[in-house]
């Protein structure tokens, strides 16, 4: 029998010879890959945490026992499946162990079929895991790809996926606009166990008031009923109404809906991912505590792309490459231009602003004298990031027809900063109201 024929792995561990001799023939016959074993401790040095097979250890053996071999192994892969022969007198210890995880147990004599039908049982069981096992390993590489850069926040954030991924913790993700908090909540969702299920995005700024009630129903395509068992990411939940805030405390806490006019809670198993911005104290200012505190278990801040420049050039790569495949166009010559433009804009609208950037250069679409111009202006840094907030503060103010409320949510600063930059810029609020 060649290893190209076998139907999968089995690492048998009997220290009795003519019983360990007759069940790797009868293993062997039935086209499994036997790998036989005298003592446990022996086959400890071969049977690791990518095993590619199943294991079958007696109890009763000289040395380490079976039951300590596979609470080893447990500790190793705690998915590798174990099966257990034993004795008439050891069964009550078989079933406690099978409580503690292991696969199955045989009780001397066996058939020949349970041995076989157990075996077969299990080789599926591990050949499933481990194939999960890879495509969320592959996963996590392909997903977190797409956070690039080097500096050191985004490699922390990139290294933290994994662990994140799997973990059932609620999470709270801060930044400005375009810094991708929102990309970051789908590479959590996609990288983890929950990745089968729906990932259901919320855009809680915009949510209207007779929507909310289909959002709690017990079914429906817009219901967080959908998403069970998936991944619910409340985008912008710092502009999230009063109202909707006090349902999404119930949610947080209780996990079950609770349907108006209905007196029976459905369970729901999700996990929770929000988004706040863009200050550092946003969050807490704008999200009620109940909720603040239920889905803040983990909170972690999307840097602004001003804070990572060495990431620029990197990140302007990277989508001049998407935008040239997927456009199918040849990828222009870089000018001195547009080369000192990457390095001396402030990049307000961060990585989307950025990205935006490089589609315009694909298609040839820039103005490079108005950006010349900008460069050669003769301004410095803050002087041009200042500029660009009177500008956008003038422009909210205007799209809100002068409703300083309005505009604090377009702009998503808190009140007192919004307030603190208009007296810093000089921006004159009682003629905008005026020209309304």
């Amino acid at each position: 029998m060649t290893m190209a024929s076998a139907r999968g792995k089995v690492a048998l561990v009997e220290d009795d010879d003519d019983l360990r001799l007759a069940t790797a023939q009868l293993l062997s016959l039935a086209d499994f890959d036997v790998v036989a074993f005298e003592r446990a401790d022996a086959a400890l040095g071969v049977v690791d945490a990518g095993w590619e097979g199943v294991v079958v250890t007696d109890i009763r053996m000289p040395g380490m026992s079976g039951i300590e071999l596979f609470r080893t192994l447990q500790q190793r892969d705690p998915e590798l499946p174990v099966i257990l022969v034993t004795g008439h007198g050891d069964i009550a210890m078989a079933v406690e162990t099978l409580k503690s995880g292991a696969w199955d147990f045989l009780t001397k004599p066996f058939s020949p079929d349970e041995l076989l039908a157990a075996v077969e049982r299990a080789l599926r069981a591990r050949t499933l895991a481990l194939e999960n096992r890879r495509l969320k390993a592959e996963a996590v590489t392909e997903y977190s790809s797409l956070l690039v850069g080097s500096s050191p926040a985004i490699t922390r954030l990139r290294s933290m996926i994994p662990a994140l991924a799997d973990s059932d913790l609620d999470i709270l993700i801060e930044g400005e606009t375009g810094t991708g908090k929102e990309l970051y909540a789908r590479l959590l969702h996609r990288a983890g166990k929950r990745s089968r299920h729906r990932l259901l995005t919320l855009n809680c700024a915009s949510l209207p008031a007779d929507l909310e009630d289909e959002l709690f129903a017990p079914v429906g395509a817009s219901s967080l009923a959908s998403a069970n068992r998936g991944t619910v990411v409340l985008d912008n939940l710092d502009l999230a109404s009063s109202s909707l805030q006090a349902r999404l405390v119930q949610l947080a806490e209780e996990r079950v809906l609770r349907a108006r006019g209905s007196r029976d809670p459905i369970p729901l198993d999700i996990r929770i991912v929000a988004t706040a911005g863009t200050t550092a104290d946003r969050a807490e200012e704008r999200i009620a505590p109940a909720l603040f505190y239920r889905v803040a278990a983990v909170r972690l801040q999307m840097p602004p792309l001003r804070d990572r420049r060495d990431d620029v050039r990197t990140l302007f790569a990277h989508h001049v490459a998407q935008v040239s495949a997927r456009l199918r166009k040849q990828i222009p010559d870089l000018t001195p231009v547009v080369s000192e433009f990457l390095s001396v804009h402030p990049w307000p609208g961060n990585v989307r602003e950025l990205a935006h950037y490089a589609e315009r250069f694909v298609l040839g679409l820039l103005d490079q004298r108005a950006e010349q111009s900008s460069i050669s202006n003769g301004k410095s840094l803050p002087e041009r990031v200042d500029a660009f907030e009177r500008d956008a503060i003038i422009k909210a103010v205007r799209d809100a027809n002068g409703e300083i409320g309005q505009a604090i949510s377009m702009l998503g600063v808190p009140r007192k900063t919004f307030y603190y930059r208009i007296k810093k810029l000089g921006v004159d609020l009682a003629q905008l109201k005026r020209e309304k």
